[in-house]
């Protein structure tokens, strides 16, 4: 399998860099308490960031890089706020992050430790570039401008109803099949983790001038973390990590 970011987002985002977490073997069935624990402490210390800086979310040195990519990418921050950010903006409210799955939970514990945009797919769902061959190990996920034919599934819609991102939109995509909007806004109901995920890819997004060191600090606890949590309880866990910046733009794994 592959992970790729196109050209087109490189010369829009020279500095964009993704930290790559390709996981196999989990066992997504079962509650962690420990991850659980690991969310709450780490919503907790968001909540008491905010409190001691009196900063909103959209307006804290962490975020404002990320909303300036977006501008740079013809997305409207104002209107299509970044992973990372809506996370935090709902903690700083005062509203509280349910418990989805221990997987989602994992990526949105380490996405608040480093208040960095962390995804995560099911790498079981991913196609290759012409749609065919789900799950094999030739599919993959790219970051690139949308295409006319690209569909867009939102949470909750049911099968078969889709939305049209707009023509060179920078979108998560596999085959034509958009699994995030506008970067790292919104994902899609396809590729969404689940109790039956056994694979996931978990994509940090960060810029290799102002937070690599997070980035690569984040890819080491999903790797320490994936194995306390997953193979200990009886899963045969395999991690797979890379870097993708524009001079690699492709990471297979």
């Amino acid at each position: 399998m592959y992970y790729e970011v196109s050209k087109e987002v490189f010369d829009k985002l020279p500095e964009f860099v993704v930290g790559v977490v390709a996981v196999t073997g989990i066992d997504n069935t079962k509650e962690v308490p420990a991850i659980r624990e690991l969310l709450e402490e780490n919503e907790k210390a968001v909540i008491e960031y905010f409190a001691a800086t009196g900063n909103k979310a959209k307006n804290d040195p962490v975020v404002v890089p990320y909303r300036e990519a977006f501008r740079a990418l013809g997305i409207n921050p104002n209107r299509y706020a970044c992973a990372a950010e809506a996370l935090m903006d709902r903690l700083a409210k005062g509203k509280g992050l349910p418990s989805i799955n221990p997987a989602v939970d994992l990526g949105n514990a380490i996405s608040l430790r480093y208040k960095i945009p962390i995804g995560a797919h099911d790498m079981n769902t991913f196609v290759r570039p012409d749609g065919t061959g789900r799950g094999c190990e030739d599919a993959g996920l790219e970051v690139r401008p949308a295409a006319a034919e690209d569909t867009f599934r939102p949470f909750g819609a049911p099968e078969g109803e889709f939305d049209n991102p707009e023509e060179g939109e920078v979108v998560y995509v596999s085959g034509h099949e958009v699994r995030t909007r506008r970067w790292t806004w919104r994902q899609s109901e396809v590729g969404k983790m689940t109790e039956k995920t056994r694979a996931v890819l978990y994509p940090i997004d960060g810029f290799s001038n102002l937070n690599l060191d997070e980035v690569k600090q984040a890819m080491t606890d999903f790797t320490e973390l994936i194995a306390n949590y997953f193979a200990k309880s009886g899963s045969r866990c395999t991690v797979a990590t890379g870097i993708v910046d524009k001079d690699n733009p492709r990471f297979e794994f």
